[in-house]
């Protein structure tokens, strides 16, 4: 299974990051521990959303659109609320 995951930062609650991943538990402390530069300057993250897919493929085609603006404003409306 491939999972794309939304954080929250608990020290910036505007801030939300998505990512794909085979392993959200494992992805998270990368990013609670600095690992990756577009999320350490906003740690610690807690998980607030997570869609699993069959594919790895099908999971990037669903970042991919959450990233956008439609996808943005589906992301508010519907996962973060």
């Amino acid at each position: 299974m491939y999972y794309v995951y939304i954080l929250t930062s608990l020290n910036f609650p505007d801030q939300n990051y998505i990512g794909q991943t085979g392993d959200v538990a494992q992805r998270l402390r990368v990013h609670n521990a600095g690992g990756s530069l577009h999320t350490a300057k906003y740690k610690p993250w807690k998980l607030v959303s997570t869609i699993s897919f069959e594919t790895k493929e099908k999971a990037i085609e669903f970042e991919t659109y959450l990233k956008s603006g439609s996808g943005r404003a589906f992301m508010v409306k519907r996962l973060l609320s």
